[in-house]
Parts: C-alpha cells; structure tokens; sequence
C-alpha cells in the first residue's frame, strides 16, 4: 500500500492545532480524554523529524499496515505541535521516549518548574507517564528493548590505557576529564554535575560543542578532550575511533523507545498487538544500525525499515 507523507497541509494543520490547543478547553471538557479505546482503520502515523523518529514512524506504519490498517506519515519538528495533535486525534501514533515525553508531560501539567518523574527505573517512569497521559486521551504502549539515553565515548585508545569499561571506571581511576558536550551539560544533573556526584570523576572542564557533534567528536579523537557527551544510538563512533562508556550506575534516565497512542483513535488491541511485535526484536544495537544506514550510507528511512522488518520476519518479503 503506498503511503503519503503530507507536508504543508499538514503542518499548517498541526499549527491551527497547536494555535487552539494553547488557550482551549479544560482537559475534563474535551471529549478525546475520556473516549473508550478505540481502533481507527486510517491512521497518521507521526514523526519528530530527525534520522531516528523517522525510522520509527516508518517501522510503525508497515506493521500497521500489515495488520491491515492505512497509514498516512507526518513529520512535525516541535513537541509543543505534534502533543496537542495527538490528543485530539490528528496524530494517532508517535514513537516517543519514556521519561524525556513523562517529564514534558509533567513539565505541560505542573509548570516548568515541576520536579521531574523520569528516572533511571522503567517500571517507576512507565507509572508516572501513564499517569500523566491517560487524562489526555493518551495510551502509552509497552516498551520495549530499544533505549536512546545520553551517553559518554572515549577514545578506544584511551580506554585501553587507562583500563575503562564503565564510567565508574573512569572516576575509580581519578583521571582528568575534559567533556565536549553542549553548554547546558554544566548544570544539567545527567551531565558534568551527575558525573561528579554520582561516579566521582573530575570534570575540570566542560568544552562546549554540542551532543555527538563531529565537532564533539573530533575534539576528543585529537586528545583536546577526552570524554564526549552522545547517545547510545550513535552510529558514527567508530568513525573516530570512539568507544562508549557503560552507565554502570544508571546515572541516565529510562529513555526507552514507546509507541504513544491516541486512545480513541488507536487505542485497541489490533494497534498495541500489531507494534507489539516489534518490542520482540528491536535492540539499541539495530536503531544504531539502522540510523547509521540513513545518515551514512544514504539510504531511504522507509527502505531501511522495510528491510529490517524483513529480516526479521515482521514483514513477508517483497
């Protein structure tokens, strides 16, 4: 079935959405939040716009497919437009992660100054999201393996020096640390202030690249730095050389990948089954995998996800 990835419309669409939803009704007073579940036979299937969101948005909306639904596929960069569209149902289906969209929630219900429910626990932020989901109309959907969490690379050559698997590693051995990372990692408690607190390693400084920026990277491949901040689905570490440090004190919160759902529109069973088989199979490694088939070699996310799905006997080839 051939799918149509809608662009103007749709966003100007999710924007008159985004426009109503900032100053509409009350929760209670919309009827989306207190729908029974329900099971669309056409689905919108939205993406957040990066390599990632894209693959799984396509990986979604084949197995949707499969199972006998018809998708449509949007890309809608800004959070603050594609949630409002998912609780009234122009978004049906987002592949979202656990406490980053638990804690956004919370931040939209509590004010941005709201303590944060994400933790490093799944069970305690898959509790603290559905809670904060299910008054919006909103489904949470299992998760699965696949976890996209910050993460710390050094280089393989350092590591094997100074004999470093883990973080805990790099703070028993008292070493020195330069961290390229993005500005904000000097105050946020998963970077510099949760290295220092939680693994005793010595931030001496923070050298403001960004997140997993070839900058970044490069910075640490030269010996200029020596730890940079990523993600555990980054592709291109080997590239430079670049090993990642194991969490071993689970400093990072539970950013595992997890379908969310309009409730009315995608809340049956045939949607929670159909994606379900995925959490069967889909690792850390495979998204990193498959991001590094896009961002490098260039290849269709669609065509990555159909091929990954074959592979594993989610889809029928051909």
């Amino acid at each position: 079935m051939n799918r149509v990835r809608r662009a103007l419309t749709a966003l100007a669409l999710l924007a008159a959405t985004a426009t109503a939803c900032a100053g509409g009704p009350a929760l209670e007073d919309r009827g989306a939040a207190t729908a029974p579940s329900g099971d669309g036979g056409e689905l919108t299937v939205g993406s957040a716009g990066f390599t990632e969101s894209d693959l799984l948005a396509q990986l979604y909306a084949l197995l949707l497919e499969h199972a006998g639904y018809s998708t449509d596929l949007i890309s809608v960069t800004n959070r603050e437009i594609y949630e409002p569209a998912l609780e009234n149902g122009r978004i049906d289906v987002v592949p979202e992660y656990a406490a980053t969209f638990a804690d956004w929630l919370n931040a939209k219900a509590r004010g941005a100054d709201a303590d944060p429910v994400g933790s490093p626990d799944l069970a305690t932020t898959m509790k603290a999201f559905r809670g904060l989901a299910a008054p919006r109309g909103l489904t949470v959907l299992d998760p699965g393996r696949a976890v996209d969490q910050n993460a710390f690379a050094v280089t393989a050559a350092y590591a094997r020096k100074h004999g470093l698997r883990t973080l805990g590693d790099v703070g028993a051995a008292k070493l020195p640390v330069r961290l390229a990372a993005g500005d904000e990692c000097v105050q946020r408690p998963y970077c510099a202030p949760g290295l220092r607190t939680t693994y005793g390693i010595d931030v001496v400084a923070v050298d403001p690249k960004g997140v997993g920026t070839t900058q970044a990277k490069q910075a640490v491949q030269n010996g200029q730095d020596q730890m940079v901040l990523t993600t555990t689905t980054d592709a291109t570490l080997d590239q430079f050389g670049l090993v990642l440090l194991e969490d071993d004190k689970k400093l990072q919160n539970a950013d595992y990948v997890v379908p969310v759902v309009n409730r009315a529109h995608a809340g049956g069973a045939g949607v929670r089954d159909a994606l379900g088989r995925l959490n069967t199979v889909l690792t850390t490694a495979d998204l990193a995998s498959m991001n590094e088939q896009v961002d490098s070699w260039r290849r269709l996310p669609e065509d990555v996800a159909r091929g990954y799905l074959e592979s594993k006997k989610l889809l029928p080839k051909g």
